[in-house]
């Protein structure tokens, strides 16, 4: 028993240096030879059994480390969640590696050294797809997410995250499986995708809208958020942001920003929009219909009458609500922990763009929403901006809100689309359509933020054909490696 765990160190070592190609570290040149290295460890293993063993240990190491933000939210409460911090990140990197073990066991039981290192590189593509939607999904820390900050990242106008996923270990596969100088192939393939992204950003910017926005960042104390008595002060806080400055077209709060129950005709509102001087004003805002509470971004025109109103429609499972919640609530004492009314948020419709009039159509996604490729690329028409409201404070210091920005600088790209992302202690940035950053506040301060919005970009390959891209050119390799397989010999 101890020597088949030692067996598994190289792999969850290799794991975990793949994890450095996450933001914020975003090292791709580890990332790249550490996935290569663990298809080495699945292809000299000598059965499924063993490959899909070492597959998931490299999975372990991989989302312990890619991961080790999600202990932060149990933390902000200790006395009540504390407990579950070490249970989720293990649950968590463990359950998410599963993936990886059934795409180890399918490549483990094949013969020959090629096709198990294509097979798996497949199968572990195919894996981390499905993860992006079983169980409501979550597509966080997928391998091809390493090339954010390089212009490989551009490919995904066309393939998308998944497809970039596909790029990321076919090449680590064809390192290990073909010989000799056949090697520097996948090499000189990364290399023309990298020189086809550089392209692309040099191209010419689209004509901007002569739109300035104010983004507020409150720099809100998670512990202290949603203590009554700090109401007051955060509140004279974001009115006070809000106030500086000449008058832009838009100001924009975080999500749940807004330290009291929504109520559009109330003091704290017009309070707000006056705050505003004139100009329209974007709020985070929890608010009530009957029984339900909702995690809501509210649009408050210069007069005070509500624009817009949406409602988060994908909710963070045990964050936002919780599965059996009235059970668990009432068996433990358990509610879900982001939402501050009942026992968690009730779901939105679904996405859908908001017509602000001279302001243009938005898409607004609220936290978490921002991950999703699939339900992004949805709302018709197509929006002209993206709008990424969110709090994250819950996720620490180190490397969570840093990767959660660089997946919605990724939608960015996909879309062709500038986004506005507005976070509570950071990351607030101002994000072109090709997925730079124009403008932005330093993490962890209070600020404003008077940013002008970026053009858009005609629809891309993948806003016209979503994961198409993807499918076809992962179900061809498949079929080329079959037929491969079953190729007689002469």
């Amino acid at each position: 028993m101890i020597r088949a765990l030692r067996s598994l160190v190289p792999a969850l070592l290799l794991g975990a240096l793949a994890a450095a190609g996450q933001a914020p570290l975003g090292a791709w040149y580890l990332a790249l030879p550490a996935f290569a290295g663990i298809v080495a460890q699945v292809v000299a293993a000598r059965d499924a059994r063993q490959a899909a063993a070492r597959a998931w240990a490299a999975g372990l190491g991989h989302f312990a480390l890619a991961l080790s933000w999600i202990v932060q939210p149990f933390l902000v409460e200790p006395e009540t969640y504390g407990w579950m911090a070490p249970f989720a990140l293990i649950g968590l990197a463990g359950g998410l590696a599963l993936f990886w073990a059934v795409a180890g066991a399918l490549a483990g039981g094949l013969a020959g050294r090629g096709r198990r290192a294509f097979a798996f590189a497949l199968a572990l593509t195919g894996a981390e797809a499905l993860r992006g939607v079983v169980l409501t999904g979550f597509p966080w820390a997928l391998p091809g997410h390493i090339w954010i900050d390089t212009p490989v990242a551009q490919a995904a106008a066309l393939i998308g995250a998944n497809g970039l996923t596909l790029l990321t270990l076919y090449s680590a596969a064809a390192v290990v499986a073909l010989p000799g100088l056949s090697r520097v192939l996948p090499v000189l393939v990364l290399a023309a995708v990298w020189g086809g992204g550089a392209a692309r950003l040099a191209a010419p910017e689209p004509a901007a809208p002569g739109l300035t926005f104010r983004l507020v960042q409150p720099n809100a104390e998670q512990h202290l958020k949603w203590d009554p008595d700090q109401a007051e002060r955060l509140y004279r806080r974001l009115t006070a942001l809000t106030a500086q400055g000449p008058r832009p077209d838009l100001v924009i709060w975080p999500e749940t920003s807004l330290p009291y129950l929504y109520d559009p005709g109330g003091e704290a509102v017009a309070g707000a929009v006056a705050a505003a001087g004139g100009a329209p004003l974007a709020m985070g805002v929890q608010r009530l219909e009957g029984a339900a509470a909702f995690n809501s971004l509210a649009v408050i025109g210069a007069d005070g009458v509500q624009i817009a109103l949406y409602d988060k429609a994908h909710l963070v499972p045990f964050g936002e609500y919780m599965p059996f919640g009235e059970r668990l609530h009432a068996w433990f004492g358990i509610s879900a922990f982001a939402a501050r009314q009942g026992f968690g948020y009730a779901a939105g419709p679904g996405p859908r763009g908001l017509d602000l009039g001279r302001l243009g159509r938005v898409l607004p996604l609220i936290c978490y929403e921002a991950v999703f490729p699939q339900e992004v690329n949805q709302p018709e028409p197509r929006p002209g901006w993206l709008l990424h409201i969110t709090n994250d404070a819950w996720f620490g210091t180190l490397t969570g809100p840093f990767q959660h920005a660089a997946l919605a600088r990724l939608r960015a790209v996909e879309q062709g689309l500038p986004l506005v992302r507005v976070a509570n202690t950071g990351v607030t940035q101002m994000v072109d359509a090709r997925g730079r950053v124009t403008a932005a506040l330093p993490f962890g301060t209070e600020g404003a933020l008077d940013a002008a919005l970026p053009g858009a970009l005609p629809p891309t390959p993948y806003r016209r054909l979503g994961e198409v891209p993807f499918v076809v050119l992962l179900c061809g390799l498949v079929a080329t490696l079959i037929r491969r397989r079953r190729r007689p010999r002469a």
